[in-house]
């Protein structure tokens, strides 16, 4: 018997698609990361880099409003190599933050 990791999941996942970067990175928004879809509990997203299982990282999201840049901070929980040089990511957030989510969910309307 398979069970569907889809059908486990407490909050819903919408699509995402933002220019991100590493925090303390020097490389600009989405030239090495992007993010393609997210819920409360995490994301996932595509880079150059290569990520393993239990890294913890912490991203800097640009979204279309004057504020600063999102932060999101999690542990990579899988890791697929898609393409030569292009990783697909799936990150799961430390901590769930409602109101960080709320305001990506918010800019998704507009994608």
């Amino acid at each position: 018997m398979t069970v569907d990791l889809e059908d486990q999941r407490v909050f819903e996942r919408f699509m995402a698609r933002f220019p991100v970067k590493f925090k303390d990175s020097r490389q600009e928004f989405g030239t090495e990361i992007f993010l393609r879809d997210a819920s409360a509990q995490g994301l996932k997203l595509v880079t150059r880099e290569r990520l393993f299982p239990n890294d913890r990282i912490s991203l800097l999201v640009k979204l279309p409003d004057s504020h600063e840049p999102l932060t999101l901070n999690g542990q990579v929980v899988w890791a697929k190599n898609r393409m030569p040089g292009t990783w697909e990511i799936g990150l799961k957030f430390h901590a769930i933050r409602l109101m960080a989510v709320q305001r990506l969910f918010k800019y998704c309307e507009l994608i």
